[in-house]
């Protein structure tokens, strides 16, 4: 038996989890809004079903799954030791921010704004030619 780790680790099943929780799906609707083949699909639908992330009903000739959350709150008691760590950093940093000097933060966003205009030449529109 894979643990929630595993089972998350895999990019199509977090896309799949991601997708079912905002509303239930039929397989051929995750097919068609992930761009999936059926039986990768129905792959993952098996491993996240087999290990409680996901459950189905059947309507008609359909099969609609939707998210059960009760396996993620194992993931979320681990995470939150980072959370402890990260919520204290980010707080000094804020805390920073507070009392720096405003015209220091002025030069800063300048200084930035320069280096972009400068990375993408004088005579170029912003963005024009460039993926995110």
């Amino acid at each position: 038996m894979e643990t929630v780790f595993e089972i998350i680790a895999e990019p199509n099943r977090r896309a799949i989890l991601s997708l079912l929780g905002s509303s239930e799906q039929s397989v051929g609707e995750i097919e068609r809004r992930l761009h999936m083949t059926q039986p990768t699909v129905s792959k993952h639908l098996r491993v996240l079903r087999e290990a409680g992330f996901v459950e189905s009903t059947v309507d008609a000739q359909r099969r609609l799954y939707r998210l059960k959350p009760e396996p993620l709150q194992e993931l979320d008691v681990w995470l939150a030791q980072f959370r402890r760590f990260w919520s204290r950093h980010l707080d000094a940093l804020e805390r920073h921010l507070d009392r720096m000097d405003p015209s220091t933060m002025e030069r800063a966003t300048t200084a930035k704004s320069k280096a972009t205009r400068k990375r993408r030449g004088p005579n170029r529109e912003p963005n024009k030619g460039e993926t995110k």
